[in-house]
């Protein structure tokens, strides 16, 4: 089993963002000595608790000097931009990373985002189709384009120059394109089955319960089928939160308790999801009020914490629970206590996963 890391950007609002950008980076490049195989890192424009406003030009940033990690968008929110500058932009980055770059795409989660580019009330998931046909289709075909969608349209057919090269947009390093995924964050989803249609590799959100989790391995199977193709667990993407520790109670007060950056973060995702009507995420009881679906609730239920003999036992229960997948994806969170963020990153490099995957060969 490969081990990857996604990064949701959150830190406590009011952190100098100077050092909340420097502190992600660094996670990064200490992902790519440790033998991580991915990074993905998320993006929001109208959050201050989430500091990363483009992850392209935040991946970017880390093209010199990381050397082996691949480097994916997490997600390029695509109902917020242009399908134009997407292609041209992450073509841009895959020439930078020399293959390097994974796309990342989704129509987005942050209402406030929505808001402030205008498509609120707009049907997001039909913009998210669109934009990505169109950026495909972009990378396929040759000016002028003159692609004409519901809410975009791409010409350059009265102001090209062939001659000198003016009208053309970047085709990426990687051809047709770089490998496309897209997070998954509802139960029994059917975007997975679209995905699995298509190509596209899920990642499922360190945010659902186990039970959810497993709901996306028989729909990525039914899209794989759907054109012909035998899906493979080595192309499940499964995100967890997890720390570890040297001792049992570091691993509970950093990771389980009040006041921690794991606490901190399903403080913020309980707020905005539940508020936001996505309850169903937490339950495994339809009947369970919303009033208790508690941040101490979700991070006992989602966080994996403890020793490295504890953690690699809780990795292995929740690989019984949902079935075999590809690549474990280790949750990125804010650095309260910087060495134990460290610490957790090489002991489960280090320590964690080689038992892992000693267990299950």
């Amino acid at each position: 089993m490969k081990y990857s890391t996604f990064m949701m950007p959150l830190h406590p609002p009011g952190r100098n963002v100077t050092q909340t950008l420097q502190e992600d980076r660094e996670a990064i490049l200490l992902a790519d000595k440790l033998g991580f195989s991915e990074a993905f890192v998320g993006e929001h424009v109208t959050d201050a608790a989430e500091t990363v406003t483009s992850s392209l030009i935040f991946l970017a940033s880390l093209a010199s000097q990381t050397r082996q990690i691949k480097l994916g968008t997490g997600t390029i929110n695509m109902p917020n931009t242009h399908p134009a500058a997407v292609a041209a932009q992450a073509a841009m980055l895959d020439h930078l990373l020399q293959g390097r770059f994974i796309l990342g795409i989704s129509p987005g989660g942050l209402m406030s985002d929505a808001e402030v580019f205008g498509n609120l009330g707009k049907d997001r998931n039909a913009m998210f189709v669109e934009c990505i046909n169109m950026v495909l289709k972009i990378w396929e075909s040759e000016p002028p384009y003159k692609l004409e969608g519901q809410f975009w349209n791409v010409s350059v057919e009265k102001t090209m120059i062939p001659d000198i090269g003016q009208g053309f947009i970047m085709k990426p390093f990687q051809r047709p394109h770089p490998p496309i995924v897209g997070t998954a964050v509802a139960p029994f989803s059917q975007g997975v089955t679209e995905m699995a249609k298509r190509g596209w590799g899920p990642i499922s959100a360190n945010f659902l319960m186990p039970e959810w989790v497993k709901s996306h391995w028989p729909k990525y199977v039914e899209g794989r089928a759907a054109v012909g193709a035998v899906a493979s667990p080595d192309e499940w993407r499964v995100a967890k939160s997890i720390f570890v520790a040297d001792d049992e109670a570091t691993a509970r007060r950093y990771a389980l308790e009040p006041g921690g950056p794991y606490r901190f973060y399903f403080e913020q995702l309980v707020r905005k999801l539940v508020g936001g009507g996505r309850a169903n995420l937490f339950k495994t009881d339809p009947q369970m009020a919303d009033a208790d679906v508690t941040p101490d609730y979700v991070t006992r239920r989602l966080v994996l914490a403890g020793t490295v003999s504890s953690v690699v036992d809780q990795i292995l229960l929740f690989r019984e629970q949902i079935g075999d997948f590809g690549n474990l994806v280790y949750a990125c969170h804010d650095w309260m206590d910087p060495v134990l963020g460290k610490r957790s990153m090489e002991l489960f490099a280090n320590e964690v996963m080689p038992r892992v995957n000693a267990a299950i060969a």
